[in-house]
């Protein structure tokens, strides 16, 4: 039987994967290698959470693939090289992956697949981690949308799962060549910062299939309610596992179709698979302007007068910003590697306009610290909440971070777990202990005051932004 390579990037699974799918029935044994090559992925190469969480996930994969008969080979880049090498030590004629859609990968994939074929090899490339090709939901003109309503308007008539394609219980055992062990690429700290990660999420396939069944049974029915309520467990959580394409889109909506939904709960799973579709947006916005990864899509913000960065954004990093949400936030992704969708919106919100710092600044701690550190959601995002962005948030739009606080944490819980100096304080003093100094100074004098004034600091946005129109 001929060797058919299965290059694994973003695609850490065994179901629902295309170009394993491809090599079986083609009568092609698959041999499954995972290249690490991060500096093929220019600026965006991967952050420390994201490796930490690659580290569990291939250890994961390679085990899944061990009690199939098969494993994981394991090389160093450059890419094209190790490829290459594989293929004449295994005799494979084929090399299949699934597409990725960030610039520098797709620039690296295209050279890739044009030596391969150079090469007298069999190059295919599938997709699997969008439910939408790229050029495949389009405006009239036939050009891509900016505005994610039409967009989701176009697409959601057209949304198709697919038929499954189960895991396979067995797979040929690979041909003996080398492997590194996956250790040896040094993913995973050394200080073993990433603990408290492990205590919210599970990396793998097996993870990834029981969260989801775990929001399925429990807040899927009340997304819509739940969901902006960052005390609870109200989201799927399953934006890491979608990330490193633990499970698919397709896998997702097709669980979700699957469950007889009452009426009510039916409306609420819908809100959720709308915030799919966001996904989708995002990842076609970043194909057709891969600019976008670094710059502005608005380029009327090229001349915006952001500030130089200081210790303000190391207070934001750190949650010392002396605002009680934003510190939460910023806190629960440092000890989770995760943060509440609604205290993404906060804290971008607080960096853009009231720090007055540009989102790039946010876009890389967050690239860095999160395991969900998608590059076309994160940028989409970034530039959603500073307003430069694709159907963005108009940057005159401020986020009070008390009003929100006070809206989405009536209860309080979110701020008192990850700030807990202020534990203590009375319901009328959580939200802004600053304006009740004998009860911060009292009760919590080791949490600082704030690094900027509210009021102020939002009208210096917005005399910044009517100077940058004018």
């Amino acid at each position: 039987m001929p060797h058919a390579l299965i290059w694994l990037r973003r695609d850490l699974r065994l179901s629902d994967h295309l170009p394993l799918d491809a090599a079986l029935q083609r009568g092609q044994a698959p041999v499954f290698v995972y290249v690490h090559a991060p500096e093929e992925e220019g600026e965006w190469a991967p952050g420390g959470a994201s490796l930490a969480w690659l580290h569990r996930s291939l250890q994961a994969l390679a085990e899944d693939l061990r009690k199939r008969g098969s494993a994981l080979l394991v090389r160093h880049g450059p890419s094209l090289d190790a490829l290459l090498k594989l293929a004449g030590e295994c005799k494979a004629e084929a090399v299949y992956w699934q597409r990725r859609y960030e610039p520098a990968v797709i620039d690296r994939d295209t050279s890739v697949k044009a030596s391969l074929k150079a090469a007298g090899l069999h190059a295919e490339s599938f997709r699997g981690a969008t439910l939408f090709e790229r050029d495949e939901v389009m405006t009239g003109s036939g050009g891509p949308y900016r505005v994610f309503t039409p967009f989701w308007r176009n697409a959601r008539p057209r949304l198709e799962a697919g038929a499954a394609i189960e895991a396979p219980a067995r797979l040929p055992a690979p041909p003996v060549v080398d492997s590194l062990p996956i250790e040896a690429l040094g993913l995973s700290p050394r200080l073993g910062w990433d603990a408290g990660f492990w205590e919210r999420f599970v990396p793998g396939e097996t993870g990834a299939g029981e969260a989801l069944e775990a929001f399925i049974e429990g807040a899927a029915a009340s997304y819509v309610s739940q969901r902006d309520l960052p005390d609870r467990a109200g989201t799927s959580r399953l934006s890491p596992h979608l990330h490193f394409g633990e499970i698919t889109p397709a896998q997702i909506l097709r669980r979700l179709q699957r469950e007889p939904w009452p009426a009510a709960a039916g409306e609420q799973v819908e809100g959720y698979i709308r915030e799919l579709g966001w996904r989708e947006f995002n990842a076609q916005l970043l194909y057709h302007y891969p600019r976008t990864a670094s710059e502005n899509l608005n380029a009327q913000f090229d001349g915006f007068g952001w500030n130089p960065p200081d210790q303000k954004l190391e207070a934001w990093q750190r949650g010392r910003t002396g605002i009680p949400i934003v510190d939460a936030g910023m806190r629960e992704l440092w000890h989770t590697g995760w943060m509440h969708n609604r205290v993404r919106m906060i804290v971008a919100s607080f960096l853009t306009k009231n720090l007055r710092l540009h989102w790039l600044h946010g876009a890389r701690w967050f690239w860095d610290t999160l395991v969900d550190a998608d590059l076309a959601n994160n940028t989409g995002g970034w530039q959603w909440s500073a307003g430069t962005g694709a159907d963005a948030a108009p940057y005159f739009r401020i986020f009070n971070p008390v009003t929100q606080a006070q809206k989405f944490d009536a209860r309080g819980s979110y701020i008192r777990q990850w700030v807990p100096e202020l534990a203590r304080l009375p319901d009328k003093a959580l939200y802004a202990p600053f304006e009740h100094a004998d009860l911060h100074r009292r009760i919590a004098p080791e949490y600082p005051c704030p690094v900027v004034e509210l009021k102020a600091s939002r009208e210096e946005a917005l005399a910044a932004y009517a100077s940058m129109r004018s």
